[in-house]
C-alpha cells in the first residue's frame, strides 16, 4: 500500500479567543461563560460577513475558540479588525453589564498564516505563533490594567500589512508593541490594542436593549 501522501499547507487568517482567569471558575460557570462566549463569537463574525461558508468550523480550546477563516475577496483582513473585534467588545461590554455575577473578559489574537490539517486536528508553525502571542505575559498584563472587555494582539504580519496603513476603523496610533517572543530562533512582534472603553461604555445600553442574552 502506498503511503498517503503529507498534507499541504492552507493559508487561513486566525481569529482565536481565550477567556481571562477561567481556571477560578466552578465548572458550572464555565459552561455558562462557553455558551455565552460562542454565542458573541457568531454574532461579531455575522457582523463582519463572515459566514460558515468563509470559515472552517469552529476549533474549541475549553477556555477559548480557534475560528480559522478562508481568505477570499468577501472576507479581507480588515473586516476582522472592523467590525469584528469592535463588535464583539460592545456585545460583551453588553452582556456584562446586564449579568455582573456572570460578567468575564476575553484576549484576543489575530494572524495569518498557513495551516496544516491531519485526521486529529491542525497545526503549524503560524498556528504556534498565534497561541505564543495570545498568550504573552504583556497581553495578559495589558488586560488586568484596564477595565476594558477586551485586549486585542496582532502579529506583526497584521501590523505591517493591515494596521499600520490605517485602513476604516483602524486606529494605528492605538496598537502598542508591547510583545516579543521566540519560536524556532525566529523573532515574533506582536502590537497590543485596547479597544476603545469609553465607546463601548457608551454603546452599552444600546447594545443591552438590542440584544437578548438568556
Amino acid at each position: 500500500m502506498s503511503a498517503e501522501p503529507p498534507d499541504l499547507p492552507r493559508y487561513r487568517v486566525m481569529l482565536a479567543l481565550d477567556i481571562e482567569g477561567s481556571t477560578a471558575r466552578t465548572n458550572p460557570a464555565k459552561a455558562e461563560l462557553r455558551r455565552v462566549m460562542y454565542e458573541l463569537l457568531e454574532e461579531a463574525l455575522r457582523a463582519g460577513g463572515i459566514s460558515e461558508a468563509h470559515r472552517d468550523a469552529l476549533v474549541d480550546r475549553g477556555d477559548g475558540v480557534l475560528v480559522l477563516i478562508r481568505p477570499v475577496d468577501e472576507v479581507p483582513k480588515t473586516a476582522l479588525l472592523n467590525p469584528v473585534i469592535p463588535t464583539l467588545t460592545k456585545l460583551l461590554a453588553a452582556h456584562d453589564a446586564l449579568h455582573p455575577d456572570h460578567r468575564f473578559r476575553l484576549r484576543a489574537v489575530v494572524h495569518a498564516g498557513e495551516v496544516h490539517y491531519d485526521g486529529h486536528g491542525n497545526f503549524g508553525e503560524a498556528l504556534d505563533v498565534a497561541f505564543r502571542l495570545l498568550d504573552a505575559p504583556a497581553v495578559k498584563a495589558a488586560l488586568e490594567q484596564t477595565d476594558a472587555p477586551v485586549a486585542l494582539v496582532v502579529s506583526d504580519d497584521i501590523y505591517r500589512c493591515v494596521v499600520k496603513h490605517g485602513y476604516e476603523g483602524i486606529d494605528v496610533v492605538r496598537f502598542d508593541p508591547l510583545v516579543t517572543l521566540q519560536l524556532a530562533g525566529i523573532q515574533h512582534r506582536g502590537w497590543v490594542h485596547i479597544p476603545d472603553e469609553d465607546a463601548a461604555a457608551r454603546q452599552c445600553n444600546e447594545y443591552a436593549s438590542k440584544v437578548s442574552f438568556r
